[in-house]
């Protein structure tokens, strides 16, 4: 490809999402943007050493963060939570969101999912990435069942260090006392 410069460009690697983890027993959906690098090489949500999204998980649901990844999942499958990311696919250039090429996102087919999920109560996104693309979702016509509230979180990526763990984990704990909190009424 000849970008403007006159100077042949490639395009950036697709990158690939991982499939959804779910039962239809969930009750929270919890949606990232794409995973990075190292979350693709070890085919396993949030593996970068210093995502802060096991962390959080162990806070929220007593998941320990050190557990071998089957038996998190597993855990977070108990606790009533599914996993899954806006994008199935997007060009992009090592693990940043800013890094995506917009013009190539590919999202998940949401509609789908969320008719296996009686149960849902929230959908919880995680960073604006996914907040941003969860939005044209909703504008492109995606339905939700009216129970279900939406909450745009703080990412636990190590990319948005503006936010101590601290801060992240009152936000994510304000969006489970008021899922929870609906449940309760």
């Amino acid at each position: 490809m000849l970008g403007a410069d006159g100077v042949t460009t490639t395009a950036a690697p697709l990158s690939h999402g991982l499939p959804a983890l779910w039962r239809s027993d969930a009750r929270i959906l919890i949606l990232g943007s794409l995973p990075g690098i190292a979350s693709i090489r070890a085919a396993q949500y949030y593996a970068h050493p210093r995502n802060q999204f096991w962390p959080l998980m162990q806070q929220l649901f007593d998941i320990e963060a050190t557990q071998p990844y089957p038996a998190r999942l597993q855990a977070l499958q108990q606790a009533q939570v599914a996993l899954w990311d806006l994008i199935a696919a997007a060009e992009r250039r090592g693990s940043l969101d800013s890094a995506i090429n917009p013009a190539s996102i590919q999202c998940n087919d949401f509609a789908r999912l969320l008719c296996q999920l009686p149960q849902l109560q929230a959908v919880w996104l995680n960073g604006g990435t996914a907040a941003k693309n969860w939005h044209k979702l909703i504008k492109n016509g995606l339905q939700l069942p009216p129970q279900v509230q939406v909450f745009t979180l703080p990412s636990t990526s190590p990319a948005h260090a503006a936010l101590s763990f601290q801060h992240k984990l009152l936000a994510w704990q304000q969006a489970y006392q008021q899922t929870f909190q609906q449940r309760m009424e």
